[in-house]
């Protein structure tokens, strides 16, 4: 690869994974999306993320996609911060062709690549694939590993061969939960290759663990207390880290009690941060339960 991945990728601190705002005639509100993008960076985010599943990608079709990732790599140009995107697909030949894509916007600094989904390749051909991929990418990769999402549970011996790749950056790691294949992934990384939190309501532990920071999207909503969670972790002040961990944990489980973006939408809309709660289907808008119960974790955070 080109660069030096610790030079263009800082992989520290909070990234924040984009909603896409909808307009109320189902358009892409993209003046909203570029003011979030600008607030996350504001509150103490180290970088954005777009096109992760956070941003309904699956339901915007290419040249919507498109635009998302233009609007977050202007104001990532504008901010120099660095901006990741989500790439990638459950076919090798498909993903690499999804990769190359990114060379249209030269603000893109990482991709975010999850392991392939429902095809539960053995370990050896998911080494295959992200081999094949970081040879090709124009962009260090970040990889996602969610295997309560991919069916593609991965222990921690492939992991750590995940991350000796040349140009594998670093993973979004979000196991669902935190067990001795974590324990031993952070007990023992390559060589520069990070970890970053995936599951919300785990940062706090995962960061006391080693983890670098996260990639979490209900740090749409206390921005500058998840970057203060990052930044104490870093600095090794549990004393100051405990309390503000748990408080945050609360809010992101009240966050993700219906199928995510639809909590953060209905509180971001509540705030009048973006002009609508709505989602595409087949997601649901939240509940207003689910939004109220958000707002008093936020405001028990205050």
């Amino acid at each position: 690869m080109a660069q030096d991945i610790a030079e263009v990728l800082p992989l520290h601190g909070i990234h924040v994974p984009l909603v896409t705002p909808f307009t109320s005639t189902g358009e892409v509100a993209a003046e909203a999306l570029e003011a979030l993008a600008h607030e996350m960076l504001d509150a103490g985010a180290t970088g954005i993320v777009a096109l992760g599943t956070t941003a309904e990608a699956a339901g915007l079709d290419e040249a919507e996609r498109d635009l998302v990732t233009e609007v977050c790599a202007r104001v990532c140009g504008e901010r120099g911060a660095p901006l990741t995107v989500g790439a990638g697909s459950g076919g090798t030949r498909a993903a690499e062709a999804s990769l190359a894509g990114l060379t249209r916007w030269p603000q893109v600094r990482a991709a975010l690549v999850t392991v392939p989904p429902f095809v539960r390749p053995a370990a050896a051909g998911v080494l295959a694939h992200f081999a094949r991929l970081a040879a090709v990418s124009p962009v260090p990769l970040i990889i996602y590993h969610i295997p309560y999402r991919t069916g593609q549970p991965l222990d921690a011996a492939a992991l750590r061969a995940l991350g000796s790749l040349p140009g594998v950056a670093g993973m979004k790691y979000a196991g669902g939960g935190i067990g001795e294949d974590t324990v031993a992934l952070l007990g023992d990384l390559p060589a520069g290759f990070e970890v970053l939190a995936g599951d919300d309501v785990y940062l706090s532990p995962l960061l006391a663990l080693g983890a670098a920071g996260g990639i979490l999207a209900s740090a749409h909503l206390a921005t500058g207390r998840f970057a203060e969670l990052a930044a104490a972790w870093r600095a090794g002040d549990a004393e100051r880290a405990r309390p503000l961990g748990h408080a945050l944990a609360r809010m992101s489980a009240a966050a993700f009690a219906e199928p995510n973006p639809t909590v953060l939408k209905g509180v971001l809309h509540a705030q009048g941060r973006i002009p609508t709660p709505d989602v595409r289907l087949p997601l649901l808008p939240a509940s207003e339960g689910s939004v109220k119960a958000v707002t008093a974790a936020l405001d028990a955070l205050a």
